[in-house]
């Protein structure tokens, strides 16, 4: 690798879902750029998986990694607080570990860093990064329409009356699909809860950086792009031009391996597309009542399963997100109805608390994913041409669904929210039937197609050919590196 002369920091706040695709956007610019790379990263310490993410990371030796001692901010917050405003407190009083991390980098560093890219909960460390003369940029892990609710929420802070969840019209948002008011993301779910007046903040931040990267690609939301870059519309809200640089995903999870192995071995046995995979991610939990229906609906589906089970909860359904969700090592078959392990012992897998995510979805056995739709496993998933069943929970996962069922069809969904409704088990197995399930064509003796899983697979390749040489999403990264150097 040649003599690297640029170097830049990224700063990922707490939660999996944050830290990954920090990561890999810093692979992407030492692989792709050859910069010099350093991660700042703010981690629970009830979090033994961010530790293995964050070893993996630096063990190739390519990326620095700075951690940021966690402060204590118990003394700040309630003990039920939203984990929206956790996570914004906790990033505030990280600042000056952060500042000290970047000046003592400023001074000692072989090469100096010249820029600062934040994820969208760490906008209060760009002035950091302004008082250091550096470039600073924002990083959206989630998409474009996403992204432009969240900077358009002070315009309709000041617009809409009441609750947004008891409006009757849509909530509006120029150039974009309007969202429904009971797809919005959990800070605006309550105006009077704290996490609201965090959320504007972080809105009112993100206009602070020098420009935004957002995690989708030009063909996938052509429309969201071009409202972000239309000053008109948004009456020269950000401060800088929007690249989309996505997908960017993890290419395997084989070095935080923990001994799940065996599992694409059974892959390997079983017939192509095939098998569904249900997970929530490292965050998503459910009541016993759900996780009973949801047993039946796998086993009434008659299709191969592989499932990431973890303990049922009385809580929210974010309850998991500071912690690995364990239930202290019993075993998580007590949870599910009489008989079910041995009715599905040739047919499904259980998998307890986590499963290689990345390799599994990629397996050729594996036909679709039931899913909590946030956006690290979206990705994950059509991008491997995988169709889902979308199951969201919490954060912005109800936008992600709509937009994957109403907006690409590549998923199909209850008819009523989970977080609102039990699910029941014929719903479950009728999902799942309808993105597995590919029926023959008696006449022609040969099986149709199944139109979900046709136009995942389009869209796996339109990511592919974004992400090649010379394609929107590598030209995108690379004016980033070229304006980061003037």
């Amino acid at each position: 690798m040649e003599n690297q002369q640029h170097h830049m920091v990224l700063l990922s706040s707490p939660g999996l879902g944050h830290l990954i695709p920090v990561i890999e956007l810093a692979k992407r610019f030492v692989f792709q750029h050859n910069l010099k790379i350093t991660i700042l990263a703010l981690t629970s310490t009830t979090s033994h998986a961010e530790k293995r993410v964050l070893d993996a990371a630096a063990s190739g030796g390519h990326i620095d990694i700075v951690e940021i001692p966690t402060p204590d901010i118990s003394s700040l917050i309630e003990p039920d607080a939203a984990v929206a405003t956790r996570l914004c407190v906790m990033m505030r009083e990280g600042v000056p570990g952060i500042c000290h991390a970047l000046s003592n980098m400023a001074d000692t560093a072989t090469v100096r860093p010249s820029t600062l890219i934040v994820d969208i909960f760490g906008t209060e460390a760009l002035g950091v990064a302004e008082e250091l003369k550096m470039h600073k940029y924002v990083f959206v892990a989630s998409h474009a329409w996403f992204f432009s609710l969240v900077i358009h929420s002070p315009t309709l802070d000041k617009q809409v009356e009441g609750q947004y969840v008891d409006q009757k019209e849509l909530l509006q948002i120029p150039g974009c699909t309007p969202v429904r008011p009971e797809d919005v993301i959990d800070p605006m779910l309550n105006r009077n809860d704290k996490q609201y007046q965090e959320y504007l903040a972080i809105a009112n931040g993100i206009t602070k950086g020098d420009g935004v990267l957002v995690n989708t690609w030009e063909c996938l939301q052509q429309k969201d792009l071009e409202s972000l870059r239309n000053t008109n519309l948004l009456g020269g809200i950000l401060n800088g031009p929007v690249f989309a640089v996505g997908p960017i995903v993890r290419e395997s999870d084989s070095k935080t391996d923990q001994g799940t192995e065996w599992v694409t071995h059974w892959l390997d046995d079983q017939p192509q597309e095939s098998v569904i995979y249900v997970s929530f991610g490292s965050g998503g939990t459910m009541s016993y009542e759900q996780m009973t229906e949801l047993a039946w609906g796998l086993e009434l589906s008659g299709q191969r399963f592989i499932w990431v089970l973890r303990a049922p909860t009385v809580d929210a359904a974010d309850a998991a997100f500071f912690t690995t969700g364990s239930d202290g090592g019993s075993k998580l078959s007590k949870y599910l109805p009489v008989g079910f392990l041995s009715r599905t012992c040739n047919v499904g897998v259980l998998v307890s608390e986590w499963a290689p995510q990345i390799d599994i979805l990629r397996h050729p056995s594996v036909g679709g994913f039931l899913s909590h739709c946030g956006w690290n496993s979206t990705l994950e998933s059509i991008t491997n041409g995988v169709p889902m069943v979308a199951w969201p929970l919490y954060a912005e996962q109800r936008m992600n669904a709509t937009l994957l069922v109403e907006e690409l069809g590549v998923a199909v969904r209850p008819k009523v929210l989970p977080t609102k409704k039990v699910v029941d088990r014929y719903e479950i197995a009728s999902m799942v039937r309808e993105i597995m399930v590919v029926e023959e064509d008696y006449c022609n003796k040969e099986k149709k197609k199944n139109p979900i899983r046709e136009r995942v697979k389009g869209i796996k390749g339109s990511a592919v050919e974004a992400l090649s040489k010379g394609g929107s999403s590598c030209t995108a990264l690379a004016q980033v590196v070229a304006r980061t150097k003037e």
